[in-house]
């Protein structure tokens, strides 16, 4: 008999080509259908598919929004970028909505846009971002894991000069409601990130698709965690699976090949327009069917 976890089910409503009013619509239906255990959104400040002049949300802002009109899910960023934000605004901000929340936030973070996706790399150019190379990228966000821990926990103010961010007196009041702190989701699969994912994640998320290649770079996850002698089973595996409302057969699929390979914690990724009671939907065609 397996002592693994059962897996847990969310959804992610991408805040992109959509109205607000249609993603709360549907963040309320799942609020009240306990098979699904957690929804999140993601963060770009343009669109990256569809229509590339269409609306696209401010990820937390919105988050904070839904946070306040649900009261069960756990919800989250999938992923946060590093390089929108600076990390200590990007503390206070998350510990705003942990605290309108109630405690439900999961606190996912990851480098950024892969630099050759033009439509993601656009939306730093419009804003005014600097977009830095990958190897820049991968330190920042390092740096930025444990600014935002310390953050959360320590008592008195400090000053951190890295090799990428420089605090003076930095110290957060108020602190999160979660105790230590809320749990750092780190998504990507690329070698270096996996090793921060190790040093500094509670869960780990990667898209799914080649699932061989998923297990393969959940076996590096496991290698980078031993070399440092943290337990990889501390770590909880996510995973990303894009749904299709048409074909339902081949996420059944991937949800049994995913659970198969050890990940517990499954993000349902709903396309837009949303249909009348996609949540349940979800419930009765997707997750009953892989319990």
């Amino acid at each position: 008999m397996s002592n693994s976890p059962p897996p847990r089910f969310g959804i992610m409503t991408a805040p992109s080509q959509v109205a607000y009013h249609d993603v709360l619509r549907v963040w309320r239906e799942a609020d009240t259908i306990p098979a699904i255990e957690h929804a999140w959104l993601f963060d770009h400040l343009m669109p990256i598919g569809g229509d590339p002049a269409g609306p696209a949300y401010e990820g937390w802002t919105l988050l904070s929004a839904l946070a306040a009109h649900t009261r069960r899910l756990r919800l989250g960023v999938l992923v946060t970028s590093n390089r929108f934000r600076p990390p200590a605004m990007l503390a206070k901000i998350a510990t705003t909505v942990d605290i309108v929340s109630g405690g439900r936030l999961d606190f996912g973070i990851g480098v950024g846009s892969r630099p050759g996706h033009p439509l993601a790399r656009r939306e730093y150019e419009a804003h005014g971002l600097p977009f830095h190379d990958s190897a820049h990228a991968v330190e920042s966000l390092a740096e930025a894991c444990l600014l935002i821990r310390r953050l959360w926990t320590e008592e008195a103010p400090f000053d951190f000069h890295g090799t990428h961010h420089h605090l003076t007196g930095a110290f957060g009041n108020p602190k999160p409601v979660q105790r230590p702190h809320p749990p750092i989701l780190i998504g990507g699969r690329s070698s270096a990130t996996l090793r921060v994912v190790a040093e500094h994640a509670d869960l780990w998320n990667i898209p799914g698709g080649d699932i061989d290649d998923v297990v393969r770079r959940g076996a590096l996850l496991d290698r980078y965690c031993a070399e440092i002698g943290r337990d990889p089973a501390s770590i909880t595996r996510s995973i990303h699976l894009p749904v299709s409302y048409d074909r339902p057969a081949p996420t059944r699929d991937a949800i049994a090949e995913a659970i198969g390979a050890g990940f517990r914690h499954l993000v349902l990724g709903l396309p837009a327009p949303y249909p009348d009671g996609v949540a349940q939907w979800v419930a009765d065609e997707l997750i009953s069917t892989s319990a």
